[in-house]
């Protein structure tokens, strides 16, 4: 892992259709191919499908965990970040990552969401949470329709914000 590479979440739901985990593996396929670091979860669901997707480019995989084993990591992480913090590892995530893609999503999706917003960390969502407030001039979750749209905003981002990166 180089200093300056590129660090991506892939946040989303844990428990996920066929059709969500299909496009969070093509995310990860996509991160791969580009050679950044791919952060999540770690567990399964949009976490699992995005870290193989990664793996399957040849990436390298960070599961930031909420428990107290590196057991719950998923078969596709190679770096299990054991937080015994459940949820609250949502800001581990959100302020580690350069840029954040979520994938469908719940709760946890939106607090991730909410974390990335107030750390001024971009995010890029497909089929995700849309925020909209009085007196907010655009939405900050990028809206993209798909995964090769998503990741190429999300690193355009990045290169907007940090051009040495």
């Amino acid at each position: 892992m180089e200093k300056n590479q590129i660090c991506m979440g892939v946040i989303g739901e844990g428990d996920c259709s066929e059709e969500v985990a299909r496009v969070a593996s093509e995310v990860g396929r996509q991160i791969g191919e580009r050679g950044a670091l791919l952060f999540c979860g770690g567990r399964g669901g949009v976490m699992e499908a995005a870290a193989r997707g990664a793996k399957s480019a040849g990436g390298l995989t960070v599961g930031v965990l909420p428990g107290v084993s590196r057991k719950e990591a998923n078969p596709y992480i190679d770096i299990a970040v054991v937080t015994g913090m459940g949820e609250a590892r949502n800001v581990i995530i959100a302020r580690s990552c350069h840029a954040l893609i979520a994938v469908g999503g719940m709760y946890g999706t939106l607090s991730e969401i909410a974390f990335a917003c107030k750390f001024g960390t971009p995010v890029i969502g497909l089929n995700t949470w849309k925020i909209d407030r009085t007196g907010l001039s655009h939405s900050p979750v990028l809206q993209a329709k798909t995964p090769e749209e998503a990741v190429e905003m999300a690193f355009r981002m990045i290169q907007k914000r940090e051009p040495n990166v």
